[in-house]
């Protein structure tokens, strides 16, 4: 089994589960159906209980601003006979509406069923929803790279027709990359830009062929948390 297998076959939500955020402050975003979640878990695992489990570590309460009160649990989940994996939800015990203070007698059940949604992201339980490739019936803009497996294969191929040798130089230039990714993600990341800055279109597209689904996911997070910083820096105008 490869690091991503069970990681794929949980990512992808169907359209029947998911329901658009219309309002408030998620307003725009996509709310998933719980029971979509343990579905999912109970065809990859087997049945809650035997083939993997969560237990609810604790539940208690902090004060918040004009008399609300947070209610939060922290559950674990377990896989097998894996570690357990933590997760954090909250919900409101005591909420400010228009007519006054608001008691939510189901704040708990709330606050574990969004813990446990924590806990299931971490096997890759809706990633697509999170990640915003997803919207339930087809597949959004998705950045330029990585390229997929096939189209870096052909593009290999083509160029080692072209110009013998080119597959072992670009191997060469890969291993430098991966190996410098396990020596630290900040040293991978800049040998990957060095590198990559010298090749050309073909030899950056290429050059994917040489690393595994978990290099090629590390890599493009490390771009898309690049992309990001530079987006959030103002502009000269802004600094002045």
């Amino acid at each position: 089994m490869s690091n991503m297998e069970i990681w794929d076959r949980l990512k992808q939500p169907p359209k029947a589960a998911l329901k658009a955020i219309v309002a408030g402050r998620l307003k725009g975003k996509t709310d998933i159906n719980p029971q979509w979640r343990l579905q999912a878990m109970t065809e990859q695992f087997g049945p809650c209980g035997k083939g993997w489990s969560y237990r609810i570590e604790a539940l208690w309460t902090e004060p918040g601003i004009d008399g609300q009160v947070f209610a939060f649990a922290q559950v674990s989940v377990r896989v097998g006979d894996s570690e357990p994996i933590p997760g954090i939800g909250g919900s409101m015990l005591i909420a400010k509406e228009s007519g006054g203070l608001h008691h939510n007698d189901e704040a708990f059940k709330m606050a574990t069923t969004d813990a446990l949604s924590v806990a299931l992201k971490a096997l890759g339980v809706a990633a697509d929803i999170y990640l915003g490739l997803w919207d339930g019936s087809k597949y959004k803009d998705a950045p330029a790279l990585p390229k997929p497996d096939t189209v870096a294969a052909d593009t290999l191929k083509k160029l080692e027709a072209e110009n013998p040798g080119e597959e072992e130089f670009l191997r060469k230039h890969a291993d430098s990359i991966k190996a410098a990714y396990k020596r630290g993600a900040a040293e991978g990341f800049g040998v990957f830009n060095e590198i990559t800055k010298e090749l050309d279109t073909d030899e950056n597209v290429a050059i994917w062929a040489f690393f595994d689904s978990t290099q090629r996911s590390f890599i493009k997070k490390q771009q898309e948390a690049a992309r990001t910083a530079i987006a959030a820096q103002p502009s000269l105008a802004e600094q002045a």
